[in-house]
């Protein structure tokens, strides 16, 4: 399957036409990446991608490809060139032995419905984890795993489960336990630092909800009255089933989080496009 899904893509600085995009630019050799959410033609957390993406390099050992001014006017120049303007754009600096390459293109969106914010969304356990969970770095065959346990069980998203069985993540997502009107979630330390997380966080110290680092039980989810992901696609989004384990239709506190995190998005592009 085509990974490109517009119509054009950037390599080291060029634009292309997405027929000429090759699948293994991204797949062979090392990879690290960042996936924003474009709105109105314009990316969501800019400045905030560039940082972790930067931390990525740091933490990988590997140079940056492109700094935040170019990777700003090439995007500005390839969304241009795109007639849609809600879709999901994705940064890769690739690493295959004598040669480096970074490419800037669109991925087919994966927005839930109303439907789905609405009543949730299944969710399955999976149990792995990422080996250096503070980069995000490309796993292909992570990936085509839980894609498929996805399909087969009819998931939305799938929980990573460790080897001391305790929940730290989801494959694409960030996860928050609910008990009354706390929020539990796993320690920095053993995620990938969402940046949608990031201000999820920032919300709740800003509105007085107390947050609880700490790893659940994948045994114990039913003792909780709801699980969120959060996530560049969903932005905050609740599951109504987690395997057999099901939880009630209210979480008052998904939609509130969900309210606040997209008007500080809306911030978030405000500052790109006056180059703060």
């Amino acid at each position: 399957m085509q990974e490109c899904f517009g119509k054009k893509f950037i390599y080291n600085g060029h634009i292309l036409q997405a027929d000429s995009f090759d699948n293994s630019l991204v797949y062979e050799g090392d990879s690290i990446y960042e996936v924003l959410r474009m709105s109105r033609g314009y990316p969501v957390f800019f400045h905030d991608h560039m940082e972790r993406l930067e931390a990525s390099a740091g933490i990988q050992k590997r140079e940056k490809l492109a700094d935040a001014s170019t990777l700003r006017r090439d995007i500005i120049r390839l969304a241009k060139n795109e007639k849609k303007k809600e879709l999901n754009l994705k940064i890769v600096f690739n690493y295959n032995g004598a040669n480096s390459n970074y490419l800037i293109y669109f991925i087919e969106p994966i927005y839930p419905s109303e439907d789905q914010y609405r009543k949730g969304v299944k969710g399955i356990l999976f149990h792995a984890e990422r080996k250096d969970p503070g980069s995000k770095v490309v796993n292909h065959r992570l990936r085509s795993s839980i894609y498929h346990k996805l399909i087969l069980e009819g998931g939305y998203e799938a929980l990573l489960v460790n080897e001391d069985n305790l929940v730290t993540e989801g494959s694409r997502s960030n996860i928050f336990f609910v008990r009354g009107k706390r929020l539990i979630t796993a320690p920095d330390e053993m995620v990938l630092n969402g940046i949608t997380r990031k201000y999820i966080l920032s919300i709740c110290r800003e509105n007085g909800i107390d947050v609880e680092p700490e790893c659940v039980n994948a045994d114990f989810i039913g003792d909780y009255d709801g699980v969120l992901m959060t996530g560049t696609s969903p932005v905050v989004l609740k599951f109504c089933c987690i395997n057999d384990v099901y939880f009630g239709p209210e979480v008052p506190v998904a939609d509130f989080l969900r309210k606040l995190c997209i008007e500080k998005a809306e911030e978030s592009i405000r500052q790109f496009l006056t180059g703060k």
